[in-house]
């Protein structure tokens, strides 16, 4: 039993040549690796100023010692709340400008600069926690009130309550990447007519 054959219709155009597996296979070329290794460098280092504006700007937690032990100054502050909302600000306002600088350097995007840009932005997150950390005032409670004195307030340390807020920069950065790319990375050329198509289909023969 043999399958019917439909015969190519006159209004169809030819058609294309198959592509060729190479040029499917080297989607990422060592260049883009490069890139975006240089991405996650960079963006890993601003993680230093993320912990310099933290512990600059975080508003402060006080203790009070009474001479036997360490009470919080006042009970109802919002400090340690302001200080987590800070670093959350300041992630999310670094991730849009790492973002941005990324799509500058690089506008066409691509795997390995988004890869590189997610990973140098949740390094630099914890960069920023642990630097904050040590600049701020000393863990050491005890220590810290006997310098102070008895009666006097004293700066408690910093504390980021909050760790889920070391997820900002990686997604704010990521989120607004991936939109300036969609919105204004170049865009590949329309293919062309095949060879030997002119909109118009053959003339029968007379």
């Amino acid at each position: 039993m043999t399958e019917a054959v439909t015969p190519p219709s006159p209004y169809d155009p030819p058609s294309l040549p198959p592509d060729k597996p190479e040029a499917a296979a080297v989607a990422v070329t060592p260049e883009d690796v490069r890139d975006g290794a240089a991405v996650a460098l960079a963006v890993g280092v601003a993680g230093v100023l993320l912990g310099l504006l933290w512990a600059w700007l975080a508003p402060r937690v006080q203790y009070v010692s009474n001479g036997e032990a360490v009470f919080l100054r006042n009970t109802e502050s919002e400090a340690r709340i302001g200080s987590d909302g800070t670093f959350f600000l300041l992630s999310a306002g670094l991730g849009v400008l790492s973002a941005v600088g990324t799509f500058l350097w690089r506008r066409a995007g691509g795997v390995p600069l988004v890869i590189g840009l997610a990973v140098g932005s949740l390094f630099a997150a914890v960069v920023g926690w642990r630097f904050g950390l040590w600049l701020g005032p000393s863990t050491n409670l005890a220590e810290a009130a006997a310098e102070a004195g008895k009666g006097v307030p004293f700066d408690a340390p910093l504390e980021l309550l909050a760790h889920g807020a070391l997820l900002v920069w990686p997604m704010a950065a990521v989120l607004v990447h991936l939109a300036l790319t969609a919105l204004w990375s170049p865009r590949d050329p329309d293919p062309g007519p095949p060879p030997g198509w002119t909109g118009h289909p053959p003339q029968p023969p007379a």
